[in-house]
């Protein structure tokens, strides 16, 4: 039932309807639209708790030609639907499962220029752990690390392994970009870890447990 069509559908209307109770802010947006604009590309790093939150604004980046990887898990057969009617193309993988071949689509939609997305923490966590994919996948496609954090005023949360939140209705949301982080082609594994380790550390005053 919560995987039907029918149902993706409903979801989504019904997060879009919710959304425009939320005041939401949005920060440092401007530097990396222009990157895109110039014929680079950027892979936003985000949380799998930050979402639901993320939903509205992102159907506005439609011209970026947008792709993001969402792993085959059960929440992806949810949130894979979601993110294709908000204009999103989506390769579905992850480190468990079909992550070699959802890589190599995004690496391809990269290299072209473009903007992508991954929940860095998924498909089952640890929460907050940025796994290494997404620096893979920036370092092979000379995109630019983007880390896009959700700071709510007010919000309910789930007993979920990710604590996934919804913010209440009238409350402010702010969609924050932080700054951008790149990694050289050829990396040493040291190099590597390190640039892994910052965006995870620069995210990490905004997971919310």
């Amino acid at each position: 039932m919560f995987r039907s069509k029918g149902f993706v559908w409903f979801l989504y209307r019904w997060v879009r309807a919710y959304s425009f109770l939320l005041r939401i802010r949005v920060v440092n947006e401007v530097g990396w639209q222009r990157h895109i604009d110039r014929g680079g590309s950027v892979v936003l790093c985000v949380f799998h708790q930050h979402f639901f939150s993320l939903i509205r604004h992102f159907k506005s980046y439609e011209r970026f030609k947008p792709c993001i990887m969402i792993s085959q898990s059960r929440d992806g057969d949810i949130i894979a639907p979601v993110a294709r009617l908000s204009g999103w193309h989506v390769a579905r993988g992850s480190s468990s499962r079909g992550g070699k071949n959802a890589m190599e689509e995004m690496i391809e939609r990269l290299e072209k220029g473009c903007l992508g997305a991954n929940l860095v923490d998924g498909p089952t966590g640890p929460a907050g752990k940025v796994k290494p994919g997404v620096v893979r996948m920036a370092q092979r496609s000379g995109a630019w690390l983007l880390p896009c954090v959700v700071i709510p005023e007010s919000a309910w949360f789930f007993n979920s392994w990710d604590r996934f939140f919804v913010p209440k209705p009238l409350s402010r949301v702010t969609i924050k970009y932080l700054p951008m982080e790149t990694i050289d082609a050829h990396a040493t594994r040291a190099g590597f870890e390190q640039t892994r380790q910052r965006i995870e550390d620069v995210m990490a005053p905004y997971l919310l447990v």
